[in-house]
């Protein structure tokens, strides 16, 4: 999602742009003109009065924590020896389809035995949002205690699972900074969005979830159709880590740190909604149904019908173990704003790119460098080593405020020698399918994965893009993988990704092209982007395939004061 942003996620998107549009109802929709005109009007709009409310700590809610690691389950019966084989270690696989992320979520809730905790930017209840709340269900009825923290910006009173699971004795969902949860009307939470900005434009980020303690799931994806290849019109081409061993331990301390914040609102307490055991019921029937219909058109085995626990016991589950560290921002950041403040996993990418020697590969669907970034990658080039960065075009982005963004520093990063490409709406490679991978599929394709390769060596992969609101606004993760196989799996997909076929990459203008456009009165960009169509190699001067709306939305915006927002 992902995802000004600020007030323009609003209006426009979300905290990090994974754009609305796409993932509400189309009875819930505004059309696209009026959303981007209502963006343009409230970024004039000076805000005051911010409306309070009672923090989460003074409603009836009791403090949790996560199991115990030394407790034990059929997940740390199969670790224990293969953790004593790598001490100081963690086992890593990458997540790198649709598919196969579904599938890891699904074996992850049916492995968990005792505990399960799901903390998520964004949660549909569309048909993978549905097999997955399903899941946790069933989880929930064979004994599991569930967890499941929600940010508010995309979360809807009227969502009928989750308000009905809420009602199990063993699930409890909490909604982080709550704007309109409670309103009765959409007025009213409109009304909230003008009175209580400062706390919309903080958003939780984070995505993480999480069986027994033992083994958990973090990267770019949320919870909708979108992320697992199961949307016939859009296909978020993202990126998620299933991560096992010591560092899962980080990651629930993390997840207690959100679910006991003052800003996790207990979601009985916020929705208006009355029910009684009977929805319940009727939703595990309808569950259940759902199940039956989509899981096979989906594809939503479990990672093979083995238990995941004996998967891993059989080394069965392509583990790479390797050092593994967990960088999170702590909810302060919202709950306690402070321009000094500095972003833990920010500060550590920084700090590893000090040593880096041979190549930074950056995958960020929204890549907002300022200044600073530009020096900071023209610093690296200086010292010889390669910059290239794959976002997404202004045909593919979800954000065409994000792109008035980005698009002011592409001459200065390009001066600077660093590599741009710029990723394209419509893939073309494929059997037709949804499920054709991270840079496949006949679907509009934008690009959502959030990591980064130094050195073939390190990979840093989570919720964080490079722009100011994963520094400064947005609360976010990462995970820093110390492993050579890793890292070259996710350069290759960073070679797939930059490929002509699905990819443009962006050049300074030649004096030769600069005279012949001025020559015939032609719009000059300074840049040129060139891709391979139809077994030939073609050239535009302006931003390709992304029509007359988006160019006139992003000028508009590049006028508009939102700069830290973006």
């Amino acid at each position: 999602m992902s995802e000004s942003r600020g007030c323009l996620q609003a209006a426009w998107r979300d905290g990090n742009r994974e754009d609305i549009d796409q993932r509400v109802a189309p009875k819930r929709r505004f059309s696209a003109a009026v959303r981007d005109v209502a963006v343009v009007l409230t970024m004039t709009v000076l805000v005051a009065a911010c409306e309070t409310r009672p923090p989460a700590t003074e409603f009836d809610r009791t403090t949790s924590h996560a199991l115990p690691a030394s407790e034990a389950t059929p997940l740390s019966t199969a670790l224990a020896p293969l953790e004593r084989q790598h001490p100081d270690q963690s086992a890593v696989r990458l997540l790198p389809t649709g598919t196969d992320a579904l599938q890891a979520r699904i074996a992850l809730a049916r492995a968990a035995t005792k505990t399960l905790d799901m903390q998520y930017y964004i949660a549909e209840e569309d048909n993978t949002g549905k097999l997955l709340l399903g899941a946790a269900l069933y989880a929930a009825d064979r004994g599991v205690r569930v967890r499941m923290l929600v940010d508010d910006l995309n979360f809807k009173d009227i969502d009928q699972i989750m308000a009905a699971l809420n009602t199990h004795d063993k699930i409890e969902i909490r909604v982080f900074n709550p704007y309109g949860s409670a309103r009765s009307s959409f007025s009213e939470r409109t009304q909230n969005f003008f009175t209580n900005l400062s706390h919309f434009t903080r958003r939780m980020h984070n995505k993480a979830m999480i069986a027994d303690n033992q083994i958990a799931i973090i990267g770019g994806r949320n919870l909708g159709d979108e992320y697992f290849s199961a949307s016939p019109t859009l296909q978020f081409r993202d990126l998620d880590a299933f991560a096992a061993g010591p560092v899962t331990q980080k990651i629930s301390a993390s997840f207690d740190d959100y679910w006991n914040s003052a800003l996790a609102y207990p979601l009985r307490a916020l929705n208006k909604q009355q029910f009684d055991p009977s929805e319940l019921d009727k939703t595990r029937d309808d569950l259940r149904a759902h199940w039956r219909q989509q899981a096979d058109p989906l594809n939503a085995k479990p990672l093979n019908a083995t238990p995941l626990a004996q998967q891993i016991a059989r080394d069965e589950m392509g583990l790479v173990w390797a050092p593994t560290e967990f960088q999170v921002d702590a909810p302060s950041k919202i709950e306690h704003p402070s321009d000094a403040y500095k972003s833990p996993p920010m500060q550590r990418l920084v700090s590893l790119l000090k040593d880096a020697q041979s190549e930074f590969l950056i995958l960020s669907p929204y890549f907002v460098p300022h200044d600073a970034g530009v020096k900071a990658l023209g610093d690296l080039t200086k010292r010889g080593v390669r910059v290239a960065v794959l976002t997404n075009s202004l045909a593919a982005t979800d954000a065409v405020a994000v792109q008035a963004g980005y698009a002011p520093y592409r001459i200065p990063l390009l001066q600077r020698g660093v590599e741009l490409y710029e990723f394209k709406p419509v893939q073309i490679e494929g059997e037709g399918s949804p499920r054709a991978g991270l840079f496949g599929s006949r679907s509009r394709a934008s690009l959502h994965a959030k990591a980064y390769v130094i050195d073939r060596s390190i990979l840093v992969i989570g919720s964080m893009n490079l722009d100011p609101r994963s520094a400064k606004l947005n609360t976010e993760l990462a995970l820093v993988i110390h492993s050579k196989p890793i890292a070259d799996e996710a350069a290759k997909l960073f070679a797939n990704g930059i490929a002509p076929k699905v990819s443009w990459q962006v050049q300074l203008a030649s004096a030769a092209v600069t005279a012949e456009l001025r020559h015939t009165g032609s719009p000059q960009s300074g840049l040129v982007w060139t891709t391979e169509e139809n077994g030939s190699i073609v050239s535009y001067n302006f931003d390709p395939e992304a029509g007359f709306y988006r160019n006139v939305m992003t000028g508009l915006f590049m006028l508009l004061p939102v700069d830290k927002q973006l």
